[in-house]
Formats: C-alpha cells, structure tokens, sequence
C-alpha cells in the first residue's frame, strides 16, 4: 500500500503525486494491558521504510510491551496497528518481519546446534516444505554475518551469553526482513558482541531493511538511530532526535549534562531543557 503527499517547501518532502511506501508500523491509540494492569495508556508509534527507530524509557515504561504488541505477542484491547500498509488482523506476510526476543537461552531448554537454531527462522520461506540449497546458504550467510558460521555445529548450550544472542539475531536475519524488531538486544552483552551487533544493523540498513529496537543506553548504536521515542508510564514521552544520554537520562525534563557527549548528542541538549 501507498500513499501520495503533498510537497510543503522546496526539498522538505516529494514532490506532489509521487507515491510513498506506507509505514512499515503504525501504532495509533495503543492501549494493552498486562495481568489486568494498564501498561500501554495511547501509543502513537510509526516506523517508515529504511529507518532506524529507538524505543527508550525506564524499566517498566512499556518498551517491551510496545513491540510485542507489535508482533501479536500481547494484544491491544485499544487502538490500531499496521504493518506495511496492512490491518494487523489481515497481515499474513510474516516473513517480512524479524524478531530478536530479550536474550534467552537460544534453543529454549532444547538440545540443539547453532545451525539448527538458525535454520528455523526459514520456517516463513520454505512453508514446511524440504530445506532447499538456498535455504542452507542462507543460514551460512546469516551465520556469517554475526561471526558464528564456524560454530554451526556446536550446541547453543555451550555457547556464551553473547555468542547465544548472535545465534538470535541470524535467526532473525536469515529470511532477509524487510522490519527487524529487537527488544534489548544489548543487555548484558560484552563489548565485542555489541560491536557485532552494531555492524550487523549497519549493513541491514544499508540492505534498506526498517529496525524498531528497545535499549536502555544507545551504546555503538547511536550513529544508526534515525528517531527515538521515549516511553514514560506507558506514554510516549518524546518522539524525535536521540536525547543526550539515552536510558533514565533520556526522560524528558532531566537536566544531567554530560561532559563527555559528542557533538551530536551536544545539538539535541535543548530537547531536554
């Protein structure tokens, strides 16, 4: 689906007529609750093609509940939701999308090798059909991609915390999505899987693939962050440039001026003011 709009100034938007790819999510109004606890209280929330949007806020904002409501995991019991176009009730076309869940153990409790694993983010493409040649290259790519094609054939089991959460990214990455969606994909991470991370996206938005991700510190990340909107009680808080010191320092009205931020993070200080 597509939408035409209007060109406003010279160069601000395309011109008039030209179409425009819809959002690949658009969350208007969410309202979603979590035990019978209102969590979501009206969340706006769009993500456009190619972009790079993070999701900010303190523990329990709504961060994780937002992108699950996202993916179907926790329903709305208010609001709308679209993804590419498409009513969420209607949408099918889940191999469009990937999903990078908390860090878990990767195979769930379930004995089972690094290429497993990944092999199953082909469900979506293959429709329980026979793995084909195509499908076996594209888990190498995947592997590849996050620096663990030589431990194909080990157990996740025996894998780090770090090389676990590589393993959930390929997953995520072996039917190419066009939206990745990761919840935290930083936490508790060391330093050389994060750099991976970081690369990896990188060469995803370069692909032109949309990334949603929740993070409480933007970290190596911050030079692909397009857009972040900060969560506060299940509102949204700010929507618009990464503020200066992203996690609790991002609130809105927090007034801690960090010496050490960049040039970047300097220009978007009077967000915070």
């Amino acid at each position: 689906m597509t939408q035409t709009i209007r060109q406003t100034g010279p160069g601000s938007e395309p011109a008039l007529g030209i179409p425009v790819p819809a959002p690949v999510v658009r969350l208007r109004g969410a309202l979603a609750s979590l035990g019978g606890r209102p969590v979501l209280r009206g969340v706006d929330l769009t993500v456009a093609p190619g972009e790079v949007v993070a999701l900010l806020g303190a523990n329990g904002s709504g961060k994780s509940t937002t992108v699950k409501t996202v993916i179907g995991a926790v329903p709305l019991s208010g609001g709308d939701l679209e993804l590419f176009g498409t009513p969420r009730g209607r949408f099918r076309q889940w191999h469009r999308v990937g999903y990078v869940p908390q860090r878990t153990t990767a195979a769930g409790g379930v004995p089972a090798t690094v290429r497993e694993v990944v092999s199953t983010g082909r469900l979506a493409q293959h429709r329980m059909r026979p793995f084909r040649r195509v499908d076996r290259a594209a888990v190498d790519r995947a592997l590849e991609a996050v620096g663990m094609l030589d431990r194909a054939g080990d157990g996740v089991g025996d894998l780090s915390g770090g090389q676990q959460q590589r393993v959930l990214i390929a997953r995520a990455l072996v039917g190419s999505p066009e939206l990745l969606i990761m919840d935290e994909p930083m936490a508790g991470v060391d330093l050389a899987s994060q750099q991976v991370l970081a690369d990896t996206l990188r060469r995803e938005v370069e692909r032109g693939a949309a990334v949603l991700l929740v993070l409480h510190e933007l970290g190596p990340l911050e030079p692909l962050i397009d857009r972040a909107v900060v969560l506060r009680d299940g509102c949204v808080a700010h929507d618009g440039p990464p503020p200066p010191g992203a996690g609790q320092h991002a609130l809105p009205g927090h007034d801690h001026v960090h010496p050490h931020a960049d040039a970047r993070s300097g220009a978007r200080q009077g967000l915070l003011s």
